[in-house]
């Protein structure tokens, strides 16, 4: 597993740099004031004023330093040394109260003591993990009792088909998870296709909407709600078109589909 991690960690390092100077990711609107969360993770989360907020690859920070300027305090925490020094010199360059942390998950009790009233992360988190499982361990030791988790993430459901297809929905990858991960080559970001990236391949993960929920109830979590969405915040298929809400929605095809959920739940 340490080859695949090495490897899709070269990849996001390539990946920060590219996004913090995308248009894409808004930096200058951020800067401005702007914030980069979205109104049904604002909320569903509710008020977060004084609350410790710990966000889980949090990639250079947009949405942990969004959420200090909700009032939250906050630490967060990335794979990526790239990553984690913008999100420095973003908090540096705002003038926020932040802690950002250089770790993997799962190893994460290793450097990081404190637990935390929220427990946040959100869209296109989950397929960089090998075990969810473990991860749902993770999400509930940072918790304080009574604490909440909260993640935003791309439906599973909607993972099952080819991303590239020109048209329609067509099934291309299964649904069950495996422990060996995906293949893939890289050929620009999800935000920049035509930038060049060095590391070419990376490693994902597929997981069941079972294996979402079981991970956090058998780590001692309780689910209070779980909400599914006919739309994304990023263009996942070439037929998806951008709509006046700002949310990607697929167009012309015979039925609707979960494309992103949210999930609430409490230690």
């Amino acid at each position: 597993m340490k080859d695949f991690y090495e490897a899709n960690k070269k990849m996001w390092d390539e990946f920060a740099k590219v996004h913090f100077e995308s248009d894409d990711y808004n930096v200058k609107e951020f800067l401005a004031g702007e914030t980069t969360l979205k109104p049904y993770e604002l909320q569903e989360l509710g008020i977060v004023k004084e609350k410790t907020l710990l966000h889980l690859q949090c990639h250079f920070g947009l949405e942990t330093l969004s959420w200090a300027r909700e009032g939250a305090i906050v630490t967060g925490v990335d794979f990526s040394p790239q990553a984690i020094k913008i999100a420095r010199q973003l908090t540096e360059m705002t003038k926020l109260e932040a802690k950002f942390i250089e770790s993997n998950i799962y190893d994460l009790p290793k450097n990081l003591s404190e637990k935390f009233d929220i427990v946040y992360t959100s869209i296109g988190v989950l397929c960089w993990l090998q075990d969810l499982k473990k991860w749902g361990e993770i999400v509930s030791y940072f918790l304080k009792p009574g604490g909440i988790f909260y993640i935003a993430e791309i439906h599973p459901f909607a993972m099952v088909f080819d991303e590239e297809h020109e048209t329609e929905l067509q099934l291309r990858y299964d649904y069950f998870h495996n422990d060996t991960p995906m293949e893939f080559e890289v050929e620009g970001t999800y935000a920049v296709k035509e930038a060049k990236i060095k590391q070419n391949k990376s490693y994902e993960w597929i997981y069941s909407f079972s294996d979402v929920i079981n991970s956090l109830i058998n780590a001692g979590l309780k689910i209070e709600f779980l909400n599914e969405y006919p739309f994304t915040v990023y263009k996942g298929f070439p037929f998806a078109e951008k709509e006046s809400d700002g949310y990607w929605r697929l167009q012309n095809q015979k039925a609707t589909l979960p494309l992103l959920f949210t999930l609430k739940a409490r230690k």
